[in-house]
């Protein structure tokens, strides 16, 4: 299931997949508690004036994109449908191996939401350097709890539930 919920990018992303079997999309954001119904994006005639990352730093957080160098008059907002991660789970049947969520700084309220509502425990990998502090010592806190073990490539952590055996070199613990 591949969501996206820039109107936009929802029908790039169909266009890029179009051949592939066994792939469902939905246009949403994904909420906690429905509190992401609009998200800043630049504006479609104005992507021109910046490289492709452009698409990708779309955000409940206005202050995100200006981070990035996005000129306020370049920035719009659009409304979006969302549904719950678990909700989302819910409608595609309950088994999820892998959840990849880059949200810019919303990755860790969607794995608390997660974390705290379901007791699946898929392999998890979010781009967490946008994520909060104390949303992210809360979502390690809770990481620990569930038994998942983590380590971080790059900007991302990969969580692992522990009941997983993988044979590897790394060095799997908690090293952040």
């Amino acid at each position: 299931v591949l969501v996206e919920p820039i109107k936009t990018y929802f029908n790039q992303l169909k266009q890029n997949y179009n051949h592939q079997k066994n792939i469902k999309f939905e246009n949403l954001a994904i909420s906690v508690n429905n509190e992401v119904n609009f998200l800043f994006k630049v504006k479609d005639s104005k992507t021109k004036y910046y490289d492709d990352h452009i698409k990708g730093i779309t955000s409940f957080d206005k202050k995100h994109l200006k981070k990035h160098g996005v000129k306020s008059s370049h920035i719009e907002i659009e409304k979006v449908k969302n549904i719950s991660i678990n909700n989302l789970i819910e409608k595609y049947g309950s088994k999820v191996d892998l959840l990849i969520i880059d949200a810019e700084g919303y990755d860790g309220n969607i794995v608390i939401d997660l974390l705290e509502n379901s007791n699946i425990q898929p392999i998890i990998i979010f781009e967490y350097i946008h994520v909060k502090f104390n949303i992210f010592n809360h979502l390690i806190k809770l990481l620990k709890d569930k038994k998942y073990s983590y380590f971080k490539i790059d900007e991302n952590l990969i969580c692992l539930p522990n009941k997983m055996k993988i044979k590897s070199n790394l060095d799997i613990h908690y090293p952040i």
